[in-house]
């Protein structure tokens, strides 16, 4: 825990160096910080700095806690956006219909103008005859640089997740709900660093357009990733913590829908424990998709 607290301290003074003055930190994180705090000052301990303090004075209460760069907890968009586009598309096949679509969302007014400058919108990739689909919640850096989801270091671990399923990254069909990167403020000519959770309205903008690529590829099951993308396919709400539904059949979009963690998730802890649960929710899809399974993938993960 100290090493963890270490790093974000000195994160956040890189930030401030940077000349970010505002990082988004959900209500959380914000909360497992103040239980730390807390657990180590009813214990004797003199609380360790979980953010970068404005004094030297060491912390010795939640209430003391002064980070140099402020806390913003889920931003809203600058702007209220506009009520949801209707996607309506042409007749025809599924390469003309995925082609009008995607010159609808590439030119959608309100998904250019919350993209920062040089950046692209972010449009699904993959196999329009694929039988899985893989739906995430929002374009990162590196995604939002190459207008494709999951190019990133999660997104290279999901093409792993999906070779150890027997399958080709082109042969399944890959997105997120959300068409941009979600703004976080950042100084001029400063690249944006990490990345929020999109709102509720910005997903609820978004859908349509992800209902659309469902439509064009008929899937005969989605996989959810991530707690957030689960929320904005069931509903803000609709559950409190992801280990609740994980792993259970729901459904969206008349599509099967299995919901498990974000590969993130794998990075941040790289136990056979954590690789396994997902491996498990993975194997079940296999299982309904019709998809071979031998031995030597039904113990991937196994403690030993």
């Amino acid at each position: 825990m100290r090493s963890a607290l270490n790093a974000l301290t000195d994160e956040l003074r890189r930030l401030k160096n940077t000349g970010v003055k505002t990082v988004a930190v959900s209500d959380e994180a914000v909360a497992a910080l103040r239980r730390v705090v807390t657990a180590r000052a009813a214990g004797g301990q003199r609380p360790r700095r979980a953010v970068a303090p404005a004094a030297s004075k060491p912390v010795s209460s939640p209430a003391q806690v002064r980070p140099s760069v402020a806390i913003v907890r889920d931003p809203l968009p600058a702007a209220t956006l506009p009520a949801a586009p209707v996607v309506a598309l042409p007749e025809g096949d599924k390469a003309a219909r995925w082609a009008a679509l995607r010159e609808l969302v590439l030119n959608d007014a309100t998904c250019r103008a919350n993209v920062r400058a040089g950046k692209k919108v972010v449009l699904g990739v993959g196999s329009l005859d694929a039988k899985i689909m893989f739906v995430g919640e929002a374009p990162g850096a590196e995604e939002e640089i190459q207008g494709e989801p999951f190019v990133g270091p999660a997104g290279q671990l999901l093409t792993k997740m999906i070779q150890g399923m027997g399958l080709k990254r082109g042969e399944v069909y890959i997105g997120n709900i959300m068409n941009w990167r979600p703004q976080m403020p950042a100084a001029a000519g400063v690249e944006q660093v990490g990345n929020r959770p999109p709102t509720e309205q910005e997903m609820r903008y978004c859908l349509p357009y992800l209902r659309a690529q469902i439509d064009v590829v008929n899937p005969e099951m989605i996989v959810a990733l991530g707690a957030t993308a689960a929320q904005g396919l069931l509903g803000f709400g609709s559950f409190k913590a992801l280990g609740d539904i994980r792993g259970a059949w729901r459904e969206f979009a008349g599509k099967p829908l299995m919901v498990t963690y974000h590969p993130s998730y794998i990075l941040r802890s790289m136990s056979n424990r954590s690789k396994r649960m997902i491996w498990e929710d993975l194997l079940k899809v296999m299982a309904r998709a019709g998809l071979p399974i031998s031995e030597k993938q039904r113990g991937y993960f196994l403690e030993r």
